[in-house]
């Protein structure tokens, strides 16, 4: 069977091939993140009131849990099929510029079809497009960039999702009672991040040179195959796993938090969110760009993660501990402090624990499925204890264990300082 083989890590960039790789990934990141918010945090939950009010929330999980599902697998195969093209384009390029198209149109749909279950399938292929952009992106981090530099680049692509989920629910917030325009708005940011990345970014070397591997049915099946024997690989799986599902319960379903267990109306709970967005976007980009570049400085990712945890708990504990507006504020503030440092450190520790560099495409999308994994299961545990409990109250505590035992997992990292 044939080997997959990564284009080696160059041992250092230039200042202009620096600055563009920069750009690159922050906009990228920004603007999918943005178009997702508009959706997924303001106009989808509200779009749902209208036309399922009784089952809002239960439909809610459903289309959380189908999406997540979607985008789990759509991750791994397009992570490990960019490590098998061979492209004039190269390996990541062709990926990232179509799925862009594919998640805008999907994404203007979900505001013009009529009912849930088409919505759903808008929804799913709009995940489908996102993680065509996502797996090569970050799949460029292990086979494009030098090791000391890929903490600085996770943290552009950390301080730019953050960035972009708080203007996405500003921007979602101002399209609350207009909600077409909202949808265009993200359908067209959706597919300027794809093509934004491979313009800015150095050009992609071609991949028509790279070994031509095997393409029979069993070797690309083959090339599924978890790694095995690779301890920390797994430890950082289920650390990010619980991290991001924790943070997912409770991001996912602000809107509901602040009309449902606050008792904000629909007007107030704008302002609350559009409140909630400016705080997230100052702390999360200030948090992001400062512990990246920290952690390459001193060759350190476990102990950035070690403090977002402790103020992600903070942050989970206020709203519950408040029950009011600005304990959700006050979560916003110290929360994405927290998960913005995270996210600095995120992917450049998942790079270092990468068991064998010439797989780095698909082991980078299994450890991706993590924050598939979080993303899907913490909307689904919300849904599934407020439809039990008939209160959000259990939620908070739930998330502060969690954030706990992955905190836990990551300390149990042997290979990474």
């Amino acid at each position: 069977m044939s080997q997959q083989v990564a284009t080696p890590a160059p041992p250092g960039l230039p200042r202009v091939q620096t600055i563009r790789f920069s750009a690159a990934f922050f906009l990228f990141s920004f603007c999918w993140m943005l178009a997702l918010s508009v959706i997924a945090a303001v106009l989808l939950p509200q779009r749902l009131t209208e036309i399922a009010p009784d089952d809002k929330v239960a439909i809610s999980g459903l289309l959380n849990s189908a999406t997540a599902l979607v985008s789990l697998v759509s991750n791994l195969i397009v992570g490990n099929l960019s490590d098998r093209t061979r492209s004039v384009f190269g390996r990541r390029t062709p990926w990232i510029a179509s799925g862009g198209v594919l998640g805008g149109v999907s994404l203007f749909l979900i505001g013009v079809l009529p009912n849930a279950w088409l919505i759903g399938v808008a929804y799913c292929l709009a995940m489908v497009g996102l993680n065509m952009m996502i797996a090569p992106a970050i799949a460029s981090l292990a086979d494009r960039l030098p090791e000391g530099m890929r903490g600085t680049m996770s943290a552009f692509l950390s301080a730019g999702t953050l960035g972009g989920n708080a203007i996405g629910t500003l921007v979602g917030a101002q399209f609350i009672t207009m909600q077409l325009p909202g949808f265009v708005v993200s359908g067209v940011v959706m597919a300027l991040a794809g093509i934004a990345m491979v313009v800015l970014w150095p050009k992609e070397p071609s991949a028509r040179d790279l070994p031509v591997l095997d393409t029979s049915l069993r070797s690309v099946l083959a090339s599924f195959r978890p790694p095995r024997n690779a301890p920390d690989f797994w430890h950082a799986f289920v650390g990010r796993s619980l991290l991001i599902f924790s943070y997912y319960m409770i991001l996912n379903y602000q809107l509901y938090i602040l009309q449902d267990y606050i008792g904000q109306s629909v007007e107030d709970s704008a302002r609350t969110i559009a409140t909630m967005s400016i705080v997230l976007l100052v702390v999360s980009v200030v948090a992001s760009l400062a512990a990246g570049p920290i952690s390459d400085r001193i060759g350190r990712r476990k102990l950035p993660v070690v403090a977002a945890s402790a103020l992600l708990a903070i942050g989970y504990a206020l709203p519950w501990i408040t029950h009011s507006a600005w304990g959700m504020v006050l979560f916003a503030a110290i929360g994405g402090f927290g998960y913005g440092m995270y996210g600095s450190v995120d992917q450049a520790l998942n790079v270092d624990v990468l068991p064998n560099a010439e797989e780095a495409g698909k082991d980078l999308g299994i450890l991706n499925m993590a924050t598939t994994l979080g993303q899907m299961v913490g909307p689904i545990v919300t849904s599934v204890v407020v439809t039990v409990t008939g209160s959000y109250g259990v939620v908070f505590p739930l998330a502060i264990a969690l954030v706990v035992v992955a905190c836990f997992f990551i300390l149990r990292i042997r290979s990474v300082r």
